[in-house]
């Protein structure tokens, strides 16, 4: 055999050695890295509503998981008006996703970090640095979560109710409030509503300001009635997540307190029985 055949040869059989290594070694490799912004590039972009969308963002590789426990969240920052700001979000996608993760991001028009977002071209990138978070889901770490979640506020019980679902030995409950202004501003309808139909145990309950006259669900804010209704009452085997706008959140957590839960704490923890993302 020619030399230079042979040696042509073995240069290939290396770099497709060091291709394959550089591939599929070090499966599901966490990227995130707690104390470092790394950037991520848009690869697609999914509309949801007139100024909501789904960014999936690359991982580098293929393989990559993005490392986020369940129930935390990452950090995204940006340099806008010469100052640097940052926000924290929560993905929708968990770790199952290999070579990219998603965010649910509505647009607000005075909202710095959102409209920077929505003004991304494919191939442009974010730098997001995480995990971080007081709340991390195992399974089965109670009997029963109540949830309520308004608006954007779905993304963490999204994902938690996600990781429930996928998993046969999670046997946990869940009894989800989710509450919008109007019909066309639910977020994740369809996957909710399909993960409630396959899952026994995962409960969901909409409810609308604004309804169209044919709603069948429930009707103005989250109220004391509406939370006995449709939650189990406070014992030592559940607890209470709480996730959205402001006002939402002071009005529930006060309701909590009359369904026997105790008073949220201003910063809320792992270990507390109601807990404020």
């Amino acid at each position: 055999m020619d030399n230079n055949v042979v040696v042509f040869t073995a240069i290939l059989v290396v770099v497709s050695i060091a291709a394959y290594i550089l591939l599929f070694s070090n499966s599901d490799r966490k990227v995130l890295k707690k104390d470092e912004f790394q950037p991520f590039p848009l690869i697609q972009r999914t509309q949801l509503t007139h100024n909501t969308a789904i960014f999936r963002f690359g991982l580098p590789r293929p393989t990559d998981v993005l490392g986020l426990p369940i129930g935390q969240h990452i950090s995204i920052a940006a340099s806008i008006g010469g100052k640097e700001v940052l926000r924290s979000y929560t993905p929708t996608s968990t770790d199952d996703a290999k070579g990219y993760f998603d965010l649910l991001i509505k647009v607000y028009e005075q909202g710095n970090i959102t409209k920077y977002v929505d003004n991304l071209k494919l191939g442009e990138s974010i730098r997001v640095r995480g995990p971080k978070g007081n709340f991390t889901y195992t399974p089965n770490m109670v009997k029963e979560l109540n949830m309520i979640a308004g608006g954007t506020g779905i993304t963490p019980m999204y994902q938690i109710i996600t990781a429930i679902a996928r998993n046969p030995e999670d046997k946990t409950r869940v009894n989800l409030i989710y509450g919008n202004q109007k019909e066309e501003d639910i977020l994740l309808r369809e996957e909710l509503e399909s993960i409630s139909v396959l899952n026994p145990n995962i409960k969901i309950f909409q409810t609308l300001d604004t309804p169209p006259a044919n709603w069948e669900g429930g009707v103005g804010f989250v109220t004391e009635e509406m939370m006995r209704t449709v939650l189990s009452e406070a014992n030592d085997s559940n607890k209470l997540l709480i996730c959205g706008p402001p006002p939402m959140v002071s009005s529930c957590k006060k309701n909590a307190v009359l369904l026997g839960y105790p008073k949220a704490k201003p910063v809320t923890k792992l270990a507390d029985q109601v807990f404020v993302f």
